[in-house]
């Protein structure tokens, strides 16, 4: 394949000295190296993908990384993502991420753009780049920032994972492969891992992967996952590899919006959620408040007075004739995804459904 990016001015001693591996690898060399140099990369996501493969693009040499996310450093991100550290919690993960990788290589220009990727600023965003790397955690996110690359033109590497599975691969419109050949819509298991957990090394392992990925399209090396996803069940420590079958551009769906909460406009935040059960407690308050997560979920943290009604029973009804048709029904799972969908079953069944933000980790963040 050709390379996607010219190379760049000659390597300084130091550049040279710091990419001396590199320039020992057939294909990659001086021209090569110079290409990284020049290389405008976008990550969207400075999570548990995003954080392997901006240190490994930095370390890499490439000259401009634009780190997009609009999320704050959790304590509970520290499992996966090492790009951040204690000292970070509570501070943007833009923020942290560009002082990572200024001490990884203070020659390298980052832009951290602290925002949440909508249908009106997409565009904008990722214009300007080589490359882009999608490292998200929802499908609706994915085919907005896919469809983007389409209309400008750039392959996007991306990569997903759950659990102890994950998957990689690349789109890229002008070789004939986007997202929606492999995934005509959303998938119904709409979990993320702070919901169903994710195993934090194969993050490690899979951002590894999407990082050799950008260097391979930059430089013009190796055979890119074009047309094939690569497949990685770390339980089982295997490594499979999943043909795409291209679809008719007229068949394929889309979606131009980036996703907005289905409940935004019915939920609630846990500061109000607790004076208003502070208010049930006084009997001047009626409300139903029900937790969707599963019973293993339940049994480490719950909210006082919640009643367990897992998400698979109020989807497939059989919940329903047991939930109170007289008060307004207020659900919760772990972080809003799961009860979100929950209140638009319950509000198309006629009940009054109120989704709680942020879920039990937001209540959790209260104190109370």
């Amino acid at each position: 394949m050709e390379p996607l990016v010219e190379p760049g001015p000659p390597l300084t001693a130091e550049q040279v000295e710091r990419s001396s591996r590199h320039l020992l690898l057939p294909g990659v060399g001086d021209a090569g190296q110079r290409r990284l140099r020049n290389a405008r990369v976008c990550v969207v996501g400075a999570g548990g993908l995003g954080a392997p493969v901006l240190q490994y693009l930095a370390a890499a040499g490439v000259g401009a990384l634009t780190v997009v996310d609009d999320d704050v450093v959790d304590a509970s991100n520290l499992q996966r993502q090492v790009i951040h550290g204690v000292a970070d919690v509570g501070r943007p993960k833009v923020d942290s991420a560009r002082d990572a990788i200024a001490r990884i290589d203070p020659s390298i220009e980052v832009r951290a753009v602290r925002t949440r990727l909508t249908s009106a600023d997409v565009d904008t965003v990722l214009a300007g780049h080589d490359l882009v790397v999608d490292g998200t955690d929802n499908f609706p996110t994915r085919y907005l920032v896919d469809e983007a690359c389409e209309r400008l033109g750039v392959p996007l590497v991306w990569g997903s994972v759950l659990r102890f599975d994950a998957q990689v691969s690349v789109s890229w419109a002008a070789a004939g492969v986007t997202m929606r050949d492999l995934f005509p819509s959303a998938p119904e298991d709409g979990l993320s891992c702070a919901e169903a957990g994710v195993l934090g090394a194969l993050c490690g392992q899979v951002g590894s992967v999407m990082a050799t990925e950008v260097v391979k399209l930059v430089t013009g090396i190796g055979e890119p996952l074009l047309g094939r996803v690569l497949v990685v069940d770390a339980l089982r420590a295997r490594w499979s590899e999943v043909p795409v079958r291209v679809r008719p551009a007229a068949t394929r769906p889309s979606v131009r919006s980036a996703p907005e909460s289905p409940a935004a406009a019915r939920s609630i935040d846990a500061a109000t959620l607790a004076d208003r059960l502070a208010l049930r407690t006084d009997g001047r308050d009626r409300f139903e408040l029900i937790d969707v997560r599963e019973p293993a979920e339940a049994a480490l943290a719950s909210i006082p007075g919640a009643r367990l009604v897992p998400l698979a029973r109020v989807l497939d009804g059989s919940a329903l004739d047991e939930l109170p048709r007289d008060q307004e029904i207020v659900v919760h799972c772990a972080v809003g995804a799961r009860s979100a969908a929950a209140v638009e079953v319950l509000r198309a069944a006629g009940f009054e459904a109120t989704n709680l933000e942020g879920g039990i980790r937001a209540w959790q963040a209260t104190g109370r």
